[in-house]
């Protein structure tokens, strides 16, 4: 009795080292990643210069970074329980030292398709994960690791106008911070393995629910990539709009962080409606008060969308391997679509016509919640 005592001490104890180390590991790979994902705002004009690109043909970069998101969560749907932390982490190495390599402009495009595989690998792989291993602290620790992408954020674009806006230089140094992540990556693909399908409930997929991940990281997308632009064509200079990207993941990592501890206190859904309605008053501020202090403020917004939904979505769906994917999938779309079509217009936008657009999407996202919210009351809770 001792002995079977002692040894179920010794399997928490192990499983306990584990989950630790997935939750430290998880939340360095989405620092690395919300550095590598925050450059391509403030680089897209570098780029654009080193490689003969318009501002249209650059904006493409942001989409090759989304792309190569979906293709790593498609993977994910297959092939998910065969992936490992180290494994999207050596993808996005790769990714980020062919960026870095700056061999023109098919290598560049080549490693944002990359460097976006291990992304959206990464995001299925640590997400589900850590909601499973923490059991009732689940969205606590969720929230915890998604913020901690706002700190490389936050810091990338610093480093980079500090760089003399060199991209080759800042995305080596976001390859070197994924090769020791690697390095110490190894325990953390023993916690909290994904179930097989069919043994944690039925997969309970809802179309018409996953247009709002759509919208929601379309518009973070479109803010990330192409709001530092924007901010130009608002006659801002370069180092201003990456100081204010910076600042706005200030804003994006305050709110995740509050979230941490009040996660608890607000129904899931709730929070992103709350967030596309903030996101819409911001916006419509953006453009009739000041681009640059309302362009920061929708980094609250932008911060709160994919907790609010994820979980939520999760909740509904069910425990299976393919509703992570699904959930991700979902919001790839518009990370995919939202640069693809705003980049080719901006300059038709004028200076304040990228935030109008983002005005009437969230405004219309923020009703057509609501609604939701009143024909299912689950959503309520």
């Amino acid at each position: 009795m001792r002995a079977v005592t002692t040894r179920k001490r010794a399997m928490m104890k192990d499983m306990n080292r584990a989950n630790t180390g997935l939750l430290l590991v998880g939340i360095a790979t989405f620092v690395m990643m919300g550095a590598g994902q925050s450059l391509y705002g403030p680089a897209l004009p570098a780029f654009g210069r080193a490689l003969s690109l318009s501002a249209a043909q650059a904006g493409w970069l942001v989409s090759a970074h989304w792309i190569g998101c979906a293709v790593g969560v498609a993977a994910m749907y297959r092939w998910g329980a065969h992936v490992s932390p180290r494994i999207s982490l050596g993808i996005m190495l790769c990714g980020a030292a062919l960026i870095a390599a700056a061999l023109g402009t098919v290598a560049t495009f080549g490693g944002a398709l990359i460097f976006g595989a291990g992304y959206g690998l990464s995001t299925v792989v640590f997400n589900p994960r850590i909601l499973r291993a923490y059991g009732a602290r689940g969205t606590a620790m969720v929230s915890l690791v998604n913020a901690s992408f706002g700190l490389g954020a936050i810091v990338a674009p610093l480093i980079f106008v500090w760089l003399g806006s060199n991209p080759a230089l800042a995305y080596a140094l976001v390859a070197g911070l994924a090769a020791l992540i690697w390095l110490g990556a190894g325990p953390a693909g023993r916690a909290a393995p994904p179930p097989q399908a069919g043994s944690a409930g039925p997969f309970r997929p809802m179309l018409a629910f996953q247009l709002f991940a759509v919208a929601g990281i379309g518009i973070e997308a479109a803010l990330i990539g192409l709001g530092p632009s924007a901010l130009i064509r608002s006659d801002l200079s370069e180092t201003a709009a990456a100081q204010l990207l910076s600042a706005f993941f200030v804003a994006f990592l305050g709110a995740r962080t509050v979230l941490i501890f009040t996660a608890h206190l607000t129904a899931p859904f709730l929070l992103y409606v709350g967030a596309m309605l903030a996101a819409a008053v911001s916006a419509t501020l953006a453009v009739f008060v000041s681009p640059g202090v309302f362009f920061v403020a929708m980094g609250i917004s932008a911060g709160l969308f994919f907790p609010g939904f994820y979980v939520a979505a999760t909740r509904r769906m069910g425990d299976d391997p393919r509703t992570a994917p699904t959930i991700i999938a979902a919001g790839l779309v518009g990370g995919i679509a939202a640069p693809v079509l705003l980049a080719p217009v901006l300059d038709q936008l004028g200076s304040s016509g990228f935030f109008g657009i983002l005005a009437a999407v969230s405004a219309t996202c923020a009703v057509l919640s609501l609604r939701l919210c009143r024909r299912l009351p689950e959503m309520r809770h």
